[in-house]
């Protein structure tokens, strides 16, 4: 929990005292390659900070078709933020890729933390802003930029993804099929 605990740090002042009493509200639970953190059809209650490993979420389609929305690894927050805020049925899976550790922030937690922390209102208006963020720059890139330049930048927003992560969920990620990603990769490495 110490990675959590420096993140808070770099993120509010928080004194000893107010960590004590909040990390007796959370706990560390780890999954295993392929388990599922969180199913679309309930309501998620917990906004996990990932201290090793991998998490990618996903949406499947009517046809059955998965679609890679997101990836998170290690100290991020991850969660169906707008299920959680918004108390509705989530349509995502968050899925561990390899093993992973997280430190679970039930909602109790989270609620917790808003009111009492001196800075807790600020801690969730800056982990808000961050997904705000991240989820803005997503989409103007999935419309705005080549798939070349979505490829080129992906190691940026998620550095060794290629080592760790399964090539046809990058190209999902990527809105391109897996042979175009093999296309990009091939006149990369010619590059070199």
């Amino acid at each position: 929990m110490e990675n959590l605990r420096q993140a808070m740090r770099q993120m509010i002042d928080i004194s000893e005292q107010e960590l004590e009493v909040f990390f007796g509200k959370i706990f560390s639970k780890t999954f295993k390659r392929q388990e599922i953190l969180s199913a679309p059809g309930i309501v998620p209650d917990e906004i996990f900070f990932i201290v090793k490993g991998m998490v990618r979420v996903v949406v499947t389609d009517h046809a059955g078709t998965e679609h890679t929305v997101h990836f998170a690894m290690e100290n991020q927050f991850i969660a169906d933020y707008t299920s959680f805020l918004t108390n509705q049925d989530s349509i995502y899976t968050l899925q561990a890729l390899e093993e992973t550790t997280v430190v679970v922030l039930p909602r109790e937690a989270v609620y917790w933390g808003y009111e009492n922390l001196k800075e807790g209102q600020k801690m969730g208006r800056l982990i808000a802003e961050f997904y705000f963020v991240y989820q803005d720059t997503r989409v103007r890139n999935m419309y705005s930029r080549t798939s070349k330049e979505r490829y080129d930048s992906i190691s940026e927003v998620f550095p060794g993804i290629h080592n760790r992560v399964p090539q046809h969920m990058i190209a999902s990620y990527l809105g391109i099929t897996p042979v175009h990603l093999s296309r990009l990769k091939k006149a990369d490495s010619q590059k070199v």
